[in-house]
């Protein structure tokens, strides 16, 4: 199993490094995901030699990941390309080329000659936003000046005088740049080539996607039935008792479902182009590794990026409450046991989470008392697994749920930063059993650290990445950055003596 592990572990992480950096460095992608790999493979050695029974001592765990994380980012910075001419190179000003092609397609501006420098220019009041000079990028064209009016107002104006002498050869795209001031950008366009073709291109595969989920519902049927108690033989001599891991199944199904169809039907809704969401089958706990939709096209402000990125989590969150609460309502009280903990779903203390600690209360009463623990029912394990993928999608990093929620009420710039204090505050709390001897902390959370370390810091922008979000947006964000916080931070002490669990 530790092998199977790794194997799926290598495959993901050379994905992610190949989507991530790949296009940014010169460091060939297998010496990148080697490089991270390491504390993997050394914990497998260790455990190889040693048996699971002796953990690794905490210096050599803590010092091949650090190392690791620090040669890697060493590795991506000493290959850096280049990808602005040394001519008009400015630190002042993002490279918007790497991030404004949904497709991965390195496609080049063709040149604008004097004529065309001449109707560019043009399609700039000075009384909008006052252009003062273009810089010529290889996938870009950069025009700096000062903005006059609303930022929305700017774009809309802007946008539309580009598109009436240029067509759809451009994408506009409005930025801040790291001294706040905002610019605009031409890239190109990847949807400009002729209706036939666009049609044509195999965007969602129904197909696909009910063999995921058909493939899906098969392999959490069977996770379910092992959760349920049903052993091997009991299925050899009657397969129809695995009909008994059907409520997991098709509670975990939901859940994930729900939560990419949030994100499938906004972006349905802002006419944004997306597959359908595909399940990624496993053959193990939990069955799953959930599922995902890839969009083929920016938003066109951050107002979209909101919605399109709160979506998920709020309606996989939605049905996971009930769920979780009848799941826990119809879960068995059983004596505390030394292998009790917040990873034994058959003697499970919830006092990691303080979300999950009132629920448990909420829904057990009296019967969960400081001595007891619970005896997960399989639903109430896919809901406590749809609240772990709601506080990881909820992480304000990079391209994950949370990051376009922080990117879209505070910017590129400020979630960037927040993004680096949130997977380092991840990295410190993970490391806490080993450093303080804390219990409480779920180990998850360093396979959380390792999977933020690797994905981009960066969020790709919205067309126009100026205009603020509304009030209303403002407070739902927070609302989901302190449903992630009630997730992940344990009960204090002070309600478990209070709650007498």
């Amino acid at each position: 199993m530790s092998v199977l592990l790794l194997i799926l572990l290598g495959l993901a992480t050379y994905f992610i490094v190949q989507r991530s950096v790949a296009s940014i460095t010169k460091t060939p992608a297998w010496i990148l995901w080697l490089v991270m790999m390491t504390s993997p493979l050394v914990w497998l050695g260790w455990t190889l030699v040693y048996g699971q029974n002796k953990p690794m001592p905490v210096a050599l765990t803590m010092g091949v990941f650090l190392i690791s994380v620090i040669l890697y980012c060493w590795l991506i910075l000493l290959g850096r390309k280049d990808l602005t001419p040394p001519a008009t190179q400015n630190s002042d000003t993002p490279t918007p080329e790497q991030t404004a092609n949904p497709d991965g397609q390195v496609l080049k501006v063709r040149p604008i000659n004097k004529e065309e420098e001449t109707q560019l220019r043009e399609c700039f009041p000075w009384t909008i936003y006052y252009l003062q000079n273009l810089e010529y990028r290889p996938q870009a064209v950069i025009c700096k000046g000062q903005l006059r009016t609303k930022p929305d107002v700017a774009y809309k104006t802007i946008r539309e005088n580009i598109e009436a002498k240029f067509g759809d050869r451009f994408l506009i795209v409005f930025q801040e740049g790291f001294n706040s001031t905002p610019f605009f950008a031409l890239v190109p366009n990847p949807q400009a080539q002729s209706n036939t073709q666009r049609n044509s291109e195999p965007l969602t595969r129904p197909g696909l996607a009910l063999v995921l989920l058909a493939t899906t519902f098969y392999t959490t049927t069977i996770v379910g039935a092992q959760i349920a108690g049903v052993t091997r033989q009991a299925v050899e001599s009657n397969s129809a008792i695995l009909l008994k891991g059907l409520p997991y199944a098709l509670a975990l199904i939901a859940i994930m479902g729900v939560h990419e169809m949030g994100h499938y039907l906004a972006s349905r809704f802002y006419k944004l182009r997306t597959t359908l969401p595909y399940f990624i089958p496993v053959p193990f706990f939990p069955g799953t590794f959930g599922a995902f939709i890839q969009m083929r096209s920016l938003p066109p402000d951050r107002k979209v990026l909101f919605d399109v990125g709160i979506a998920g989590p709020l309606a996989g969150f939605l049905i996971t409450l009930p769920l979780l609460i009848w799941g826990l309502a119809n879960s068995s009280i059983v004596p505390i046991s030394e292998k009790a903990g917040i990873l034994n779903i058959n003697a499970f203390i919830p006092s990691s989470s303080l979300l999950l600690t009132f629920l448990s209360k909420l829904a057990l009463g009296n019967a969960l008392t400081p001595d007891k623990a619970i005896d997960l029912h399989p639903v109430a394990v896919a809901g406590y697994l749809g609240l772990i993928v709601t506080a990881f999608n909820l992480m304000p990093v990079g391209q994950l749920d949370g990051g376009h929620i922080v990117h879209a009420m505070f910017g590129q710039k400020q979630a960037t930063a927040i993004g680096q204090i949130s997977r380092f505050l991840l990295l410190t709390a993970s490391l806490m059993p080993w450093l303080l001897g804390v219990t409480i902390i779920p180990p998850y959370f360093l396979y959380w650290a390792v999977f933020l370390y690797i994905i981009p810091i960066y969020d790709e922008p919205a067309l126009n990445d100026v205009s603020e979000l509304d009030n209303k947006r403002d407070l739902w964000g927070l609302l989901a950055l302190g449903l992630l916080l009630i997730i992940i931070l344990p009960a204090p002490r002070f309600l478990i003596q209070l709650w007498k669990i």
